[in-house]
């Protein structure tokens, strides 16, 4: 993609379907005249009575102990410097949809108009009771300073400037670890820094109080050393100035224990990185482009332990592992301020996270057989689902510890239950789903690329490294359509019925026949099938020309299945082909099948159906929750639609004693635990958080996943097939870009784990 269309892109994300990323949602009932006049007047007027006498009620009746506002003047907005308080509304919206989806947070963001030190603070504390914590956002140095270091003193309410403190938090942790590593002593290192802005001092001190002393540290900005003798620094510079004499960043790092980049990309050469001392720490987290390039790093030094800001690489210093957690503790306490105690509390438990088994979801997240503490792991993954229960919970205990939290928790194990409730609408699957794809990209054929839209989504694959597009269709409307969406990637345009594609149908046709002969396929049909671009894209993947296709946008399933049933054979031990679809909902992702395929199994096609699911579920890091749905609960009726159910449930009791799964069960009951365990306490689900539902027939699972994507807007994946010998996938018929996407993420892993198979035997 272009840069022109780069920049299209992302201006259409941004104003459609409706302009900008967050906004504010109704949390009561409001249908009637009732609710009305409850929610304002007169009903109102009790909670603002009960807050009048008790200040502390606010946090009782209204959202402000969930509430942050991300405040900012546009001075130092990410790379582009002063561009003003709108300029900078994208980015503080940006900031408020990461507290949203990482800690369950709501965010006002809040641009101001003023350069002014006094007037901004003065601005912020006049708002203040409206939130429970301030999150300073791009603010310029030392303004920046002054500005937190008034507002933590004069209000009572958590203030962070994230800036600041994220950057130093997160690489705090990495330090601890990777000092470890190298087998040296905090106190006897010595550390370079380049780069002398808010986030290196904010670093710098953090480092200093994990015991790195003063003395032992070099900082440089642009214009070279910070000296002693120079007039233009700032109080908090000239701490890490020097009387000794000036000298180059080349010159510095020669002996160097550490090297600490928050400046610019590729100042630092293999000869600097072949001067620093044994094992040598490298942060070099300058974005886009780091210090210098990982992959060159660790190719000049094999003892090197690397940190970046990038989400390419291992040791990502990224500061989501922070800020989102760091208030969500801070808050659930009524802290009055995040004090160094509960930034250094966060350190602490980011380090620690890192040497603990990693989750499995964590390791498919990444593509990797087990991520294990060591030089490529340092710091745990923004994808790791217990940070939420570790970081703020540590924050929380430090604040108590500290004197600042005026709610304590005293119930642990029932805060850390809540925190991971707050994460049930977390869209991390998506992610996961995509980095996954991302760690070994295939080749995938996307059968109907004339269509803008199919193009477009093959667009997305490549560009995001998610994998190899071969386009099939129409050459001369595919060439249009590239031109028209500015995708210039030299990828593979394959029209089955030119000529130049005779010698390939036919060697497709022949392998096609000798395989169907007896069933009834002439070679003269078979070469007639060929010119079809889904029997051809079936023979690309069969023949292993691809790893994968995807098909399905313009036709209607069943016109698209058949072609796959015919070509591609069943994986081994399998004898049934089923779907499920992957909802993304509000309680967290869920399992539907058979959505697509068969349309009234037997209890035996069920219990494979289950089995099938299962599998996939686990491939997604899910441990499989399955309530077998019915009408009847647990033989409340003899109709045979229940009883295949229930005897499905019986075979796998029996046979799968291992799986977490009962029925036949209603819907209702088995999305709701409590209800499930009062009324049914004897289930295997009893209790359990069920994440698979398994239904009796095709038409329920076909309507209810349509019904929760288009009335509940809930993000679909799927169909995903199984029981598919090769990676073959088909959309629903009209599928979304983001939808085809993700089904081609998919394709991937299928791909990948085939491969991984493969590999085995």
């Amino acid at each position: 993609m272009d840069k022109n269309s780069k920049r299209l892109e992302a201006l259409l994300y941004h104003a459609k379907p409706q302009p900008g990323k967050i906004q504010v949602v109704p949390t009561k009932k409001h249908a009637t005249q009732r609710d009305l006049s409850l929610a304002y007047s007169p009903g109102v007027a009790e909670p603002c009575l009960e807050i009048a006498k008790d200040i502390n009620n606010v946090y009782k009746y209204t959202s402000k102990g969930n509430l942050v506002a991300v405040i900012s003047n546009g001075t130092a907005v990410l790379g582009l410097g002063d561009i003003g308080p709108e300029a900078s509304k994208p980015v503080m919206e940006g900031k408020g949809l990461l507290f949203k989806i990482f800690a369950g947070i709501d965010v006002f963001d809040i641009e101001v108009g003023t350069k002014d030190v006094e007037e901004f603070i003065q601005t912020v504390k006049n708002i203040a009771p409206t939130f429970g914590g301030i999150n300073l956002e791009d603010i310029k140095a030392p303004e920046s300073f002054e500005i937190e270091r008034r507002l933590v003193e004069e209000l009572n309410i958590p203030v962070m400037h994230d800036d600041q403190h994220g950057t130093a938090i997160i690489s705090s942790a990495a330090l601890i670890n990777a000092v470890e590593l190298a087998g040296k002593k905090t106190e006897d290192l010595k550390m370079v820094v380049s780069g002398a802005g808010s986030a290196a001092l904010a670093c710098a001190n953090m480092y200093v109080l994990l015991g790195l002393k003063v003395e032992n540290i070099l900082m440089f900005n642009s214009k070279g050393v910070l000296t002693k003798d120079n007039p233009t620094l700032s109080e908090m510079q000239l701490q890490y100035a020097t009387d000794k004499k000036p000298m180059s960043l080349e010159e510095a790092v020669v002996g160097s224990d550490i090297f600490l980049g928050l400046s610019s990309g590729d100042i630092v050469t293999p000869q600097m990185l072949l001067g620093m001392a044994d094992n040598p720490i490298v942060f070099a987290m300058a974005n886009p482009n780091p210090e210098i390039a990982y992959n060159l790093a660790i190719s000049t030094r094999k003892d090197v332990i690397m940190a970046t800001g990038r989400s390419d690489h291992p040791n990502q210093v990224n500061n989501v592992l922070g800020f989102p957690y760091i208030f969500r503790g801070a808050l659930d306490v009524r802290a009055t301020k995040i004090n160094e105690e509960m930034k250094m509390a966060a350190v602490y438990a980011l380090a620690a996270l890192a040497k603990e088994t990693v989750p499995e979801q964590v390791n498919i997240a990444y593509g990797a057989t087990k991520l294990t503490f060591g030089r490529d792991y340092i710091i745990p993954s923004p994808f790791d689902p217990r940070l939420i229960a570790v970081v703020a919970p540590a924050v929380a205990k430090a604040a108590m510890d500290s004197g600042v939290a005026q709610h304590p928790i005293h119930d642990w194990k029932k805060y850390e239950e809540e925190l991971f409730e707050r994460m049930g609408s977390d869209n991390k699957m998506v992610r996961m789903l995509i980095n996954r794809a991302k760690t070994d990209p295939k080749k995938i054929v996307f059968a109907e690329a004339d269509h803008i839209d199919v193009l477009k989504a093959a667009q997305v694959v490549y560009e995001e490294g998610i994998g190899f597009p071969i386009l099939l269709g129409k050459k001369d409307v595919i060439l249009e359509l590239k031109n028209e969406l500015g995708f210039d990637a030299d990828v593979p345009i394959i029209d089955p019925k030119m000529p130049e594609e005779v010698a390939r149908k036919n060697k497709f046709a022949k392998a096609y026949w000798e395989t169907r002969r007896r069933r009834g396929i002439s070679l003269f049909d078979a070469q007639n099938l060929m010119r079809e671009r889904n029997y051809f894209a079936a023979m690309m993947v069969n023949e292993g020309e691809a790893d994968a296709l995807v098909s399905g946008y313009s036709r209607s399933y069943p016109s698209v299945v058949k072609p796959m049933l015919q070509l591609i054979e069943k994986a081994p031990g399998v004898s049934l082909v089923a779907t499920t679809n992957l909802m993304i909902t509000s309680r967290g992702p869920m399992f539907l099948s058979d959505t697509a395929i068969n349309i009234n199994p037997t209890a035996e096609e069920l219990a494979k159906i289950a089995i099938m699911t299962a599998n996939v579920a686990k491939l997604f890091g899910v441990v499989p929750v399955i309530a077998m749905i019915s009408f009847s609960n647990f033989g409340s009726s003899t109709n045979h639609s229940a009883t295949k159910v229930r005897e499905a449930v019986e075979y796998l009791h029996k046979h799968h004693p291992e799986m977490i799964i009962d029925g036949e069960i209603q819907a209702d009951f088995a999305l709701n635990p409590e209800m499930l365990k009062a009324k049914f306490p004897f289930s295997k689900l009893a209790g359990k958080k069920v994440n698979t539902l398994i239904f009796p027939n095709l038409e329920s699972a076909n309507i209810t996943y349509k019904l929760l994507k288009e009335l509940n807007q809930v993000d679909s994946i799927g169909p995903i097939m199984l029981g598919m010998g090769k990676p073959v996938h088909i959309f629903q018929l009209g599928a979304s870009v983001e939808e085809m996407v993700n089904m081609a993420a998919v394709a991937v892993i299928d791909a990948q784990e085939l491969e991984k198979k493969k590999s085995k035997k």
